[in-house]
């Protein structure tokens, strides 16, 4: 059995040579994955001349009323709860389809990187859009689940989200699979090693706290360390740990 230093071990050999990809196709991933939380903003600006209210959106100014409360503020209230309601619809689709597909793809482009039996392309994460409906429901369903487990206290929330962590590395390589046969095939097997997850993503604390000293900087280099650990990680407790050896015979 390996422990955390073993698969940042893993991590560190896999990454080499491969840090300029690892780095750019993380940065991709992730700026994907936060589309859906610049929103829309309501602001409130209020000076001599009265109340000014204004929505924007992605940072940008779209609407605004000035002159006080007038018929221009009721319609601008009107306006705006409308488009609160299509752009929540519009953003969820968004966070749902596209991150879905991208976090599967990100689970493959690790899995090339540390099996090290092909060169990982960026393009990996753009290539599940054929399971769009499935990795899509993957994500719904693993949130939901969570929230759910979340209801009765924190803690049963925090070990539902380990139980499923698995499903994009499942998916990644199973993506015949229903969103439900992924989310508990990971079940299954984080059956035992949900506490094996959680200290090795506790053993980068160290690199955290020095992140957070370069204001952020530093994660766009820790992301992909993390992220080809877990990939490690997943060929264990999955029992295809032998692709990465037969990997690293041929390298």
């Amino acid at each position: 059995m390996k422990y955390a230093a073993d698969f940042r071990n893993i991590a560190r050999n896999a990454l080499s040579g491969r840090w300029a990809i690892a780095v750019i196709t993380g940065l991709i991933a992730t700026l994907l994955g936060a589309v859906a939380s610049n929103g829309p903003e309501i602001k409130l600006n209020i000076n001599d001349s009265g109340a000014n209210l204004g929505l924007e959106f992605a940072g940008q100014q779209i609407y605004t009323t000035s002159g006080g409360w007038n018929e221009a503020l009721t319609g601008f209230i009107i306006g705006s709860a409308t488009f609160i309601i299509l752009a929540a619809l519009i953003m969820a689709v968004v966070y749902f389809v596209l991150g879905g597909v991208v976090g599967v793809g990100y689970a493959r482009f690790n899995l090339d990187l540390v099996d090290r039996q092909k060169e990982p392309e960026i393009g990996t994460l753009f290539g599940y859009f054929t399971y769009w409906k499935t990795t899509a429901a993957a994500k719904f369903l693993q949130g939901l689940y969570v929230f759910l487990w979340s209801l009765l206290f924190v803690i049963p929330g925090i070990v539902a989200g380990y139980s499923y962590a698995m499903t994009g590395y499942i998916l990644a390589e199973h993506p015949e699979l229903t969103a439900s046969e992924a989310i508990e095939q990971s079940k299954q097997m984080m059956s035992g090693n949900r506490f094996r997850l959680f200290c090795l993503q506790f053993s980068f604390i160290g690199w955290d706290l020095l992140c957070a000293l370069t204001l952020g900087i530093g994660n766009l280099w820790l992301r992909p360390y993390k992220q080809a650990a877990e990939a490690a990680f997943y060929r264990e407790v999955s029992g295809t740990e032998h692709i990465i050896f037969a990997g690293t015979e041929e390298v």
